[in-house]
């Protein structure tokens, strides 16, 4: 990891442009996107710095090295809304002994638009001041991906969740998330803006992300932190949407009187709260959980607010947050212990934050769900794995928690096909 005295000395750079279809200046085989209701940002250009940290304590350490970023940047920017001036996108593996790495980067350069403004911003080191090319390119041809089972194939998802079952009525856990994977590929030179316009014309309301070859939708906010607030988005507790709408209608009475449901997302909804509390001041939930609709499942979703208190960062409540009881478990480390013991499998990208923080501390970060990681292109091929997963609590039905993973699989399956 690159000390922070050897860090060179940065230029960021934001002017106002008319607002444009931010996704056509992305890169069409590594594109780097947040974006949200048409909303958000896309890299253009080669990275100015890519960090990967591969060990213990790794947001901390990409915490820290950010502030040094921060604090060797010089920002001119004329806009001032989220996501302008000095920008890293981030990729977090779910478990710090996960082999793929967590990855920071910076481009050179952003474009983006928000609340009906564009912008434009160039980032540099300072003594390298010429301008980056940056323009829209035409998205590529159609292609699908060839996809199958993983390494755990429906009966072994049944046979896990009936270990976690029992790992739950004999021990001191009350909630263990198993996941599921799938596999497949892509033709090398697929141009994956496509997969990204895809999910974000479907699941509008989600994150749409792209980052290192992570891309998804992911219906949950981690934590947001804009000028001092800090707000957050809890989702555990599912249930597919309805055969017609007659029984979609009664879904969501029917999940929110879930006795077994309202308890996963009680655990979801402490977890939380007592991670943010040490890092925020006047944190409260906003009153009972709701029904949240997503075009192919429903949640149990609270937002929780707050202010932010003793300078923390984004990622200092990334940190504090990640994992949290809906992507891992309760009791958290337990939960972590049961899922590294049954699943065959490195979790990867999956599960973790990913979103970006600005020069201030500032962000958005997301749990990469409802996506799928993308391997380098080796030969005419590009791999590609998806993985989906449920809580796990007293009472939980196998055949249930399969069909839970069948429909989050959805988004992500139907925009590779």
């Amino acid at each position: 990891m690159t000390e922070p005295l050897s860090l060179p000395r940065l230029v960021a750079t934001t002017r106002e442009i008319e607002p444009a279809d931010t996704l056509l200046f992305a890169s069409a085989e590594s594109p780097l996107v947040w974006t949200r209701k048409g909303d958000g940002m896309v890299a253009s250009g080669p990275d100015l710095l890519h960090i990967d940290v591969a060990e213990d304590g790794r947001i901390s350490a990409i915490a820290d090295l950010w502030r040094a970023v921060s604090q060797a940047t010089e920002v001119d920017d004329e806009v001032k809304i989220p996501g302008t001036g000095l920008v890293g996108f981030g990729a977090i593996a779910f478990d710090d002994e996960s082999e793929l790495p967590s990855t920071l980067i910076v481009p050179t350069t952003i474009v983006g638009r928000r609340g009906g403004r564009g912008w434009v911003t160039r980032i540099a080191v300072a003594d390298r001041l010429d301008p980056a090319e940056f323009g829209p390119t035409d998205l590529g041809g159609s292609w699908s991906a060839t996809l199958g089972p993983g390494a755990m194939d429906p009966a072994r998802h049944e046979m896990a969740v009936r270990e976690a079952l029992a790992t739950i009525e004999h021990g001191d856990l009350r909630k263990i998330v198993i996941a599921r994977d799938i596999m497949g590929s892509v033709p090398r030179g697929s141009d994956l803006r496509r997969l990204v316009r895809a999910l974000a014309n479907d699941y509008p309301d989600t994150w749409t992300y792209a980052v290192d070859g992570m891309i998804g939708a992911s219906p949950e906010t981690l934590v947001t932190v804009h000028g001092g607030a800090v707000s957050a988005r809890v989702l555990a507790g599912t249930h597919p949407r309805g055969a017609d709408a007659a029984e979609d209608t009664g879904i969501p009475d029917a999940l929110l009187s879930s006795e077994k449901d309202r308890a996963e997302h009680r655990f979801a909804i402490d977890d939380v709260l007592a991670s943010l509390k040490p890092h925020t001041t006047n944190l409260t939930p906003a009153g009972e959980p709701f029904a949240l609709e997503l075009p192919n499942l429903w949640h149990l979703a609270t937002d929780v607010s707050g202010e932010l208190a003793g300078g923390a960062s984004a990622l200092d409540l990334v940190r504090a947050l990640h994992p949290t009881a809906a992507v891992a478990g309760t009791p958290t480390d337990r939960a972590i212990e049961e899922i590294r013991r049954i699943e065959p499998f490195d979790r990867g990208r999956y599960a973790g934050p990913v979103g970006w923080i600005d020069g201030n501390g500032d962000g958005e970060w997301a749990i990469a769900l409802r996506g799928a990681q993308f391997g380098p292109p080796t030969g005419r091929k590009r791999t590609v794995t998806a993985h989906a997963g449920g809580g796990i609590v007293a009472g939980s039905d196998p055949d249930a928690e399969l069909l839970e993973t069948r429909v989050k699989f959805r988004p992500i399956v139907d925009a590779l096909a």
